[in-house]
């Protein structure tokens, strides 16, 4: 079977993509002209140019594949364009899924977000319950829910799709990095002096991507499965680092109206001097005020979704992001404390 996968270049679909090939699949990436797909031919994939808002590209892209794997949007808690990642992320989820449809796809499998689902005060979310579209922060948490919608839409009417949601990956590949990632480049180069409390759910990125071929291969038509792990504090998380590296764990808690207050003041800067992306963004310290524990239990029954120790995703993430010059300053080594 030769499989589409969209957002190939990136640290979910990168490693859907070599799993994909793992398992033995013929793998097709759609590759905007923009990215560079060197490292994903290197392994045998196929590359077709084109972008999600280039409707012939798509109709070329899907051609000949039984299957296509949806990994493909603009992820970000900072939109200055927030009109580009509604274009992306909703109007271009369309233009795939119906090219697909069109072409006679057997099977397709949408990467939504754990953002889209509601989490309960003081408990866990489920893939039973959506969020709350009003309540969500953000273009980019928005924009996953309207595409989502438009996925399960299709389903109903007869599609064969089957919707993901990972919830915090981490793990080799991040590239960008990811806001998570990006949690663990700061804490590695000793510029996380304090924290926030929250919870997330983690996972093994590659345990992501396994998840995908397995609701390929496994998932019922218009269900949708959690992808995910371990709910764990933000502050668990540092302490393990700690433990993994030897580096100390930051111990002082930031109060929720002081991040925010640094957010609003670094976005707002950001966005005066065209500096970039914020450190701070205002989206994310918005969603941290609530902790994103979920119950994964249903793809670990359904679909068998594997279970890699947190703390082994941790150590892969920090040996990549080492190994990969984002590290900035020498690691004890093994069994040493940080000075």
């Amino acid at each position: 079977m030769k499989v589409l996968v969209t957002g190939a270049t990136g640290f979910i679909g990168g490693n859907v993509a070599r799993a994909l090939l793992g398992h033995g699949y013929r793998v097709r990436a759609l590759v905007r002209p923009a990215s560079d797909g060197a490292a994903l031919q290197e392994l045998g994939v196929e590359l077709t140019s084109g972008d999600l808002c280039d409707e012939p590209s798509l109709a070329t892209a899907v051609a000949g594949c039984q299957a296509v794997v949806h990994v493909g949007a603009i992820y970000t808690l900072w939109a200055p364009r927030p009109d580009v990642v509604y274009r992306t992320n909703v109007r271009g989820t369309r233009n795939l899924l119906e090219a697909a449809a069109r072409a006679g796809a057997e099977r397709i499998v949408f990467t939504s977000s754990e953002s889209t689902l509601l989490v309960p005060d003081g408990g866990l979310g489920s893939e039973r319950a959506p969020a709350d579209f009003h309540a969500l922060p953000g273009a980019y948490k928005r924009s996953k829910f309207l595409s989502e919608q438009l996925a399960m839409d299709m389903a109903a009417e007869g599609v064969p799709l089957v919707v993901v949601h990972p919830t915090t990956p981490v793990g080799v590949g991040d590239v960008k990095p990811t806001p998570t990632g990006a949690i663990i480049v700061d804490f590695l180069n000793g510029r996380m002096p304090a924290y926030v409390d929250t919870g997330l759910n983690l996972i093994d990125v590659e345990d992501v991507a396994e998840g995908h071929v397995l609701a390929l291969e496994r998932g019922r038509d218009g269900e949708r499965y959690v992808l995910g792990n371990e709910n764990v504090t933000l502050k668990d998380v540092l302490v393990r680092l700690a433990r993994i590296t030897g580096l100390p764990a930051p111990r002082w808690r930031l109060p929720h109206w002081v991040a925010l207050g640094a957010a609003h003041v670094n976005e707002a800067l950001a966005r005066s001097f065209g500096l970039g992306p914020p450190r701070v963004p205002l989206d994310g310290v918005r969603a941290s005020r609530h902790y994103r524990h979920f119950d994964c239990s249903k793809a670990v029954t359904e679909l068998g979704l594997p279970q890699t120790p947190v703390d082994e995703a941790l150590a892969k993430a920090v040996a990549w992001f080492t190994t990969h010059g984002y590290v900035h300053r020498a690691l004890p080594g093994p069994g040493e404390e940080a000075a």
